[in-house]
């Protein structure tokens, strides 16, 4: 009786041991847990972001954040578009050969749109963010200027479909991340229409 007694004791002394010594290593684990699981915000700053494009005006471009970077939306002028073809020969890589695009967006215009462009607003060079330059012929950039994106830090010039010029700095066309229209007003930026390519990279990010 005693024999039974000690071992029921024993075996209640080990299982509470066992359960205090899993609860202890449970608490003693739980902040590297919760430090290795992302956070909300960084989540969200790899989800896909939607932008309106409802009230864009020709020739009016808005930026949002995609993934912590800039992300540009231009709706291009019937103008603008026109003056693509012209300015292949001054380009570095009018083709878009390098792979800054899925193969959907490579074309002239770099769109699955021609009127919307969307880009990455990192200049290829040293990662500065280019401005905006939509007029023609301004005195700073020359008479021969079309409209585009010129970056202040070093020089690159980009024409209005994200192409580097000969000669410039940057060496790449500027990247155009996965996107696709939701709807006719609205463009989900970060992912392909299949719900593939968000983790898509071109060869200079």
């Amino acid at each position: 009786m005693k024999t039974g007694i000690g071992t029921s004791r024993r075996r209640f002394l080990v299982a509470s041991t066992t359960v205090v010594g899993a609860a202890g290593i449970a608490a003693a684990a739980w902040p590297f847990v919760k430090y290795m699981t992302p956070s909300a915000r960084a989540l969200a700053a790899g989800a896909p972001v939607e932008v309106d494009i409802s009230k864009l005006q020709p020739a009016q471009l808005v930026t949002v954040q995609y993934q912590g970077r800039p992300v540009w939306v231009l709706r291009r002028t019937s103008q603008q578009l026109k003056a693509l073809p012209t300015l292949n020969s001054e380009l570095r890589d009018p083709n878009s050969r390098v792979r800054q695009q899925l193969p959907s967006c490579q074309n002239l215009p770099r769109s699955l749109k021609p009127e919307y462009f969307v880009a990455v607003a990192i200049c290829t060079h040293l990662g500065c963010v280019p401005t905006y330059r939509p007029d023609i012929a301004p005195q700073d950039l020359g008479p021969d200027w079309k409209g585009g994106f010129f970056c202040p830090c070093h020089g690159s010039r980009y024409d209005l479909a994200g192409r580097v010029y000969s000669g410039a700095p940057a060496t790449n066309n500027l990247p155009v991340p996965p996107y696709y229209f939701l709807k006719e007003t609205v463009i989900r930026v970060g992912q392909t229409e299949d719900g593939g390519n968000t983790n898509w990279r071109p060869v200079v990010w």
